[in-house]
C-alpha cells in the first residue's frame, strides 16, 4: 500500500475515532462510560498519534504540508457528515450537501497533487 493510500488510511480512522470521541456523548445507545470525560482523555492520544502518522505520510508523498491540512479538512467534514447521517439520522440539508460535494473537490484535488 502506498503512503497516499496509508495517510487516507490513518485520517479515516483518526476522524471515526474523534467522531466517536466527541459526539458520543449525544448517543443514547451507548455506555456511559463513553460519554465520561474519561473516555475523551483516553482517545485523544491514540487519535493524534493516528493524525501525527497521516501527517508525517502525506509529507513523504507530497513533499508539502499544504496538502495534509485541506485533505485532513475535507476528509474530515465527509467522515462527519456520513457519521452524523448514519449514527445520529440528521439528513443533510441541500446547503449541508453542497457543503460536503465542495469537500470532496477538495479532497480529490489534493490527493492529484504531487510534487515533481
Amino acid at each position: 500500500m502506498n503512503k497516499l493510500m496509508m495517510c487516507v488510511m490513518w485520517l479515516s480512522l483518526g476522524n471515526i475515532l474523534a467522531f466517536f470521541q466527541l459526539q458520543g456523548q449525544f448517543m443514547d445507545k451507548l455506555p456511559e462510560w463513553v460519554k465520561s470525560p474519561w473516555f475523551v482523555f483516553a482517545v485523544g492520544a491514540p487519535v493524534g498519534i493516528m493524525f501525527w502518522i497521516a501527517t508525517r505520510l502525506s509529507y513523504e508523498h507530497f513533499g508539502f504540508f499544504w496538502n495534509i491540512r485541506l485533505m485532513g479538512f475535507g476528509l474530515g467534514t465527509i467522515i462527519f457528515g456520513i457519521l452524523t447521517w448514519s449514527v445520529l439520522h440528521q439528513a443533510p440539508t441541500l446547503k449541508t450537501i453542497i457543503c460536503l460535494l465542495l469537500a470532496a473537490a477538495i479532497v480529490l484535488i489534493q490527493i492529484t497533487n504531487v510534487a515533481e
